[in-house]
C-alpha cells in the first residue's frame, strides 16, 4: 500500500510541475503575443488558443497535485469542533464522494476526448488545432484525480493520515 500510495504522490507531484509549466509557458505566449501584435504589427494565429488549452490543460493536470497537497478551498469548520470518530466519519464520506466524482468525471471526459479523436475534431479557428490534444488533459488530470482520492482514503483507512489532515485535539 505504500508504494501505491508512494507512486501515486510522485505521478501528482510531476502532474504539478507540468501544469505549473504550462501556466509559465503561457505567460510567455502571451508576452510573444503583445510583441508580435503590438510592436511589429502582425496577427496572431495560434495564440490565443494555446493559452486558453494551456491554461484549462494546467487546472485538469494540476488537480491531483492540488489535492495532495490540500491546496483547495477546504470548509473545516464542521470537522474541526466533530470528535473524534465523527470526523474520521466525514472524512471518509467525503474522500468517497470525491472519488466517485472523479470517476465519473474521468470516464465521461475519456469519452468526450474519444469523440474528438475518432471524429478528428480541429478548432474552428485559423490554427485549426487537433482538439484531441488540448481534451486529453481532461481525462489524464481527472484520472489522476481519482487515483489521488484512492490514495487520501487508503491513508486515511490505514490510520496512515488523520482525517482532513488534523492532528487529533482534544474530544
Amino acid at each position: 500500500m505504500d508504494a501505491f500510495i508512494g507512486a501515486v504522490r510522485t505521478a501528482s507531484r510531476v502532474l504539478g510541475v507540468a501544469a505549473a509549466a504550462l501556466i509559465a509557458l503561457g505567460v510567455l505566449v502571451v508576452c510573444q503575443m503583445v510583441f508580435v501584435r503590438y510592436v511589429l504589427g502582425h496577427n496572431t494565429i495560434w495564440q490565443t488558443d494555446f493559452v486558453t488549452y494551456s491554461l484549462v490543460a494546467a487546472a485538469f493536470i494540476g488537480s491531483p497535485y492540488v489535492l495532495m497537497t490540500r491546496g483547495h478551498v477546504n470548509v473545516d469548520v464542521l470537522p474541526h469542533y466533530a470528535g473524534r470518530k465523527l470526523r474520521y466519519r466525514l472524512a471518509v464520506f467525503a474522500a468517497l464522494v470525491a472519488l466517485v466524482f472523479a470517476l465519473a468525471m474521468a470516464v465521461l471526459t475519456f469519452l468526450f476526448w474519444k469523440e474528438a479523436w475518432d471524429n478528428r475534431w480541429v478548432s474552428d479557428t485559423m490554427w485549426r488545432a487537433r482538439l484531441w490534444i488540448p481534451y486529453a488533459s481532461m481525462p489524464i488530470g481527472l484520472t489522476m484525480l481519482a487515483l489521488q482520492c484512492l490514495a487520501d482514503l487508503l491513508a486515511l483507512l490505514s490510520g496512515r493520515e488523520p482525517p482532513f489532515g488534523m492532528a487529533e485535539v482534544g474530544r
